[in-house]
């Protein structure tokens, strides 16, 4: 009897662990996934209030997007070191980070409103005819979308819904619509750049910022911080067009500065590429975009030797015919 007890003991004990075996493995993991779902569901809801009204930059860049795509597959099967045939120890999806600098230098106009905006503080300067007014907190971009970097101006103003913070304050972006405005996520203003390209403040702050900010200020955004990520066609952003700058610099496009990589910027990179003896995909990996920059940067200098050489020049021609 005692033995048919401890049977029944031991089953007992069996069946109670496979319940929590299954709870833990199964019911847990469902519950999780109801709750990322109902987060992605609160995310979207979010968005419609929010930056996805405002397009705020548009499709985001995602590593495993770009993974899946027919180009990295290319890649990987190009990416042999034609030397020994050794795999290169890049990948497509490298991401190259550049660190901050420090103390930034203001560049403002000395007339007129002007807004500093610094990424990598994760705050916003004002100033009025070259003096400070203010300061704020705010978030700008995450990695996969990030703000556009450069000097704008502020073309549009509007005092749009809840999601915005009652105020819009829109930019001439060529291939998006950006602007600053309020959040439904003022935790992270001040904390973290995750929004999908819009500056975002908290709602008081951009209320005030709106009824002292004229229109045609200027906005200048600085993010040294920000990550490399592949470009590739389709893609759009500040990166794409400081790729289009520079090989215009370098004769190799001939198209419109507009941020948007097209068919035309395709092609100047595999040219770019070929010529330059890497693998030629058309897609802006680390190795291309490094190479890029560096004949940038000997350009600028030759162009700057050349325009002293010339100044020099010219000063000795005067004094020639004094």
């Amino acid at each position: 009897m005692n033995e048919r007890k401890t049977d029944i003991m031991l089953y007992i004990i069996l069946a109670i662990s496979i319940l929590i075996f299954l709870y833990i493995n199964v019911f847990s993991t469902w519950n999780h996934r109801s709750l990322a779902d109902r987060r992605r569901i609160g995310d979207r809801a979010v968005d419609q209030e929010g930056d996805h009204i405002s397009s705020c930059g548009g499709t985001e860049r995602t590593t495993q997007g770009f993974l899946d795509s027919d180009d990295a597959e290319t890649m990987k099967i190009q990416a042999v070191d034609s030397l020994d045939g050794q795999p290169l120890k890049e990948e497509a999806s490298s991401v190259h980070f550049e660190e901050d600098t420090g103390e930034k230098e203001h560049k403002i106009n000395p007339t007129g409103w002007h807004l500093f905006v610094d990424l990598d503080n994760l705050l916003m300067y004002v100033y009025k005819d070259g003096e400070p007014v203010k300061t704020y907190e705010v978030s700008g971009g995450k990695p996969s979308a990030p703000s556009p970097i450069g000097t704008w101006r502020i073309i549009s103003k509007d005092t749009w819904g809840e999601g915005f913070g009652g105020a819009w304050l829109g930019f001439n972006v060529p291939w998006g619509k950006y602007g600053i405005h309020g959040t439904t996520e003022p935790w992270a203003v001040g904390r973290s750049n995750n929004s999908k390209g819009c500056i975002r403040m908290r709602n008081e702050d951009v209320r005030e910022l709106y009824g002292i900010v004229p229109h045609n200020a200027l906005v200048t955004i600085v993010y040294e911080g920000m990550p490399f990520y592949p470009m590739r066609d389709g893609d759009r952003g500040s990166d794409v067009q400081a790729v289009e700058r520079a090989l215009k610099k370098l004769g190799y496009y001939h198209g419109s500065e507009d941020g948007v990589f097209g068919s035309s910027l395709k092609n100047a990179v595999l040219k770019f590429q070929k010529e330059n003896k890497l693998y030629a995909t058309g897609v802006i990996n680390n190795s291309t975009y490094e190479r890029i920059l560096q004949l940038e940067k000997e350009y600028d200098e030759k162009q700057k030797q050349l325009n002293r050489q010339q100044e020099e020049e010219r000063k000795r021609l005067e004094q020639e015919l004094e």
